[in-house]
């Protein structure tokens, strides 16, 4: 059965439309090195100081393509943790260092706008099914073979009120009605006609698109604010990475969430919920870059043990790790880069040549072994590495672009590689391979700036194993970052625990996380880089810190122009202009 609507007939029409006015665009800077950037001290921790928070900082009203994992969250809040549909959505362009913010950017093409209503019809018949419509659908048709608007228009508003982050209008509500109505007297059936309706509202670019509307702040004339629904909207998706559930809803309904008290309480709320676990799991997952594991292979010649078993729980040590040291025990950030504290699964002991364990457990490698931090976990390691071997500039680049937020220039186009690519040279170890290659004046500014980081994690091949040689050859894997010199890989992850870029640049990736775009000024990011240090490094005062501030909720008055979106069906709210 065909569950199709005249309002997904035309959704690529109005996808494409909204993508083209709204989307905004991002200057990507140019890259020159690691000094490319302002970077920004952090200070010393100072129990009870407190910062005021700087002037003038506000964002752009954004429009966002929701990302699959806030879409399908989204369905799971709505209607159940059981409606789990088979889903790919295309991957969009990461932007200032973070996929998410690339969805500002995102289209829709033909096939993904097929994969966009085969989702919603399947999501559709998934809800009306017998076996979920007593608990999903609180009313009872009189007949089930026929149409009943009032049971119809009960279901859909209380849904669409969470599908569209604010209350529905009246008449949007009828259309839906009457959609659901013909269907189910053409069907003969009250149900089907019921997923006509829903399937309608799931491929709406109100649904699909988070879109931002502000309105003048009468505390502050001549600023503009983001409304209530907006603003409920910019919290759920960056702490929950899914749509605000009925509480904040209501908070923005009767305009709590726009007092400093009403939404302080709104966030302690969201940052005490066991949700904000699987908010913090996507951000980081989203910052590590960990979407290169969908491609990630490795020689099986070489490496035997690495499986795609191998590469799922490589992904979800580091993840667990985080999420067990930043928010379960609320611990320092830096952190991260110096604790043994992990978990372990069976198919990762074989790699970390453990014994193995039945299922995930908790462990803490010893004081004297080699690997301590999130550089020396497996995900680390085997992402930043090619097939078949390890490598020391894959490896450095990753550390300053994804944690100390330093873009490292791309390789000349003309730059010979067969010295380091060939690993039966006469060159021993591939320190000795990389100090040949680097002797290229072409090729050594680059290499200055990655290789010194990267050789200190030698000591691991291309999948993480451990190793104290390369074919013999005893393995050197002493380095300096930045002028700290160490000996090994746990000197390097006290270096880089040490290193004021480091926690500079997590505020930097949060708060453009958070507000869907990097911030105007370096002021609020020193201010809030402040405030995390005298707060200890927690994750939690972070979030708390950028969520509160004046900056998270105010929308610049030179936001660029934007136009509504609309659907053939006169899809409401208009969903983007200033009110």
């Amino acid at each position: 059965m065909r569950l199709f609507t005249k309002a997904s007939g035309n959704l690529k029409q109005a996808l494409c439309a909204s993508t083209v006015g709204l989307a905004t665009a991002f200057a990507l800077a140019s890259c020159s090195g690691p000094g490319a950037e302002t970077r920004i001290a952090a200070p010393a921790a100072k129990a009870g100081k407190v910062t005021a928070e700087p002037e003038g900082e506000a964002s752009p009203r954004r429009l966002r393509l929701m990302t699959q994992e806030q879409y399908l969250n989204t369905l799971a809040y709505v209607f159940g943790p059981d409606i789990k549909p088979e889903t790919h959505f295309a991957p969009v362009q990461r932007t200032d260092g973070l996929l998410a913010n690339g969805t500002a950017k995102a289209g829709v093409t033909d096939s993904q706008l097929e994969l966009y209503q085969k989702t919603a019809a399947l999501v559709a018949g998934m809800v009306v099914k017998p076996e979920r419509r007593d608990f999903l659908i609180m009313c009872k048709p009189a007949d089930e073979k026929a149409a009943d608007k009032a049971c119809a228009g009960k279901f859909l508003s209380d849904i669409g009120r969470l599908l569209y982050r604010q209350p529905m209008k009246p008449a949007k509500v009828a259309e839906l009605v009457e959609q659901a109505s013909a269907s189910a007297d053409k069907l003969k059936d009250f149900y089907a006609g019921l997923a006509v309706a829903i399937e309608a509202m799931l491929v709406s670019p109100n649904v699909l698109y988070i879109a931002e509307t502000s309105e003048p702040d009468p505390k502050r004339p001549g600023h503009q604010r983001l409304d209530a629904y907006s603003l409920a909207s910019r919290l759920s998706f960056f702490l929950w990475n899914a749509a605000p559930d009925d509480a904040m809803l209501k908070a923005a309904e009767t305009g709590e969430i726009l007092t400093d008290k009403g939404k302080a309480k709104i966030v302690n709320m969201m940052l005490a919920s066991p949700r904000l676990e699987t908010g913090m799991r996507a951000f980081f997952d989203d910052m590590f870059a960990f979407d290169d594991f969908n491609n990630l292979a490795k020689d099986p010649m070489v490496y035997p043990s690495f499986t795609g078993v191998t590469t799922g729980d490589a992904r979800e040590q580091t993840l667990r790790t985080v999420i067990d040291q930043l928010i379960t025990k609320n611990r320092d950030y830096r952190d991260l880069y110096t604790s043994r504290e992990t978990f372990m699964s069976p198919s990762l002991a074989a790699l970390y040549r453990l014994p193995s364990t039945r299922t995930w457990t908790p462990y803490e490698f010893p004081a004297d072994s080699p690997r301590a931090g999130l550089l020396t976990q497996i995900s680390f390691l085997a992402v930043h590495s090619h097939p078949g071997r390890s490598s020391p500039t894959l490896r450095g680049k990753a550390l300053r672009e994804v944690l100390l937020c330093q873009p490292v220039p791309r390789p000349p186009a003309n730059v010979d590689f067969s010295i380091v690519n060939n690993p039966n040279s006469s060159y021993k170890t591939q320190r000795d391979r990389v100090v040949a290659h680097r002797s290229n004046p072409v090729c050594a500014g680059c290499h200055k700036i990655t290789d010194p980081m990267g050789l200190a994690l030698e000591n691991f091949d291309g999948a993480g194993r451990y190793r104290d040689n390369e074919k013999g050859n005893p393995i050197d894997a002493s380095g300096s970052l930045d002028g700290k010199d160490f000996k090994d890989a746990v000197g390097l992850g006290q270096a880089l625990h040490d290193h004021p870029a480091l926690t500079s640049c997590l505020v930097k990736r949060v708060y453009a996380y958070g507000t869907g775009g990097p911030a105007k000024s370096d002021e609020t990011l020193k201010w809030v880089n402040t405030r995390f240090a005298e707060q200890g490094y927690r994750l939690p005062d972070l979030l708390r810190t950028i969520t509160l501030s004046q900056a998270f909720a105010d929308v610049s008055d030179d936001a660029p122009a934007q136009a509504p979106v609309k659907s053939a069906s006169a899809d409401a709210p208009a969903a983007n202009t200033s009110k």
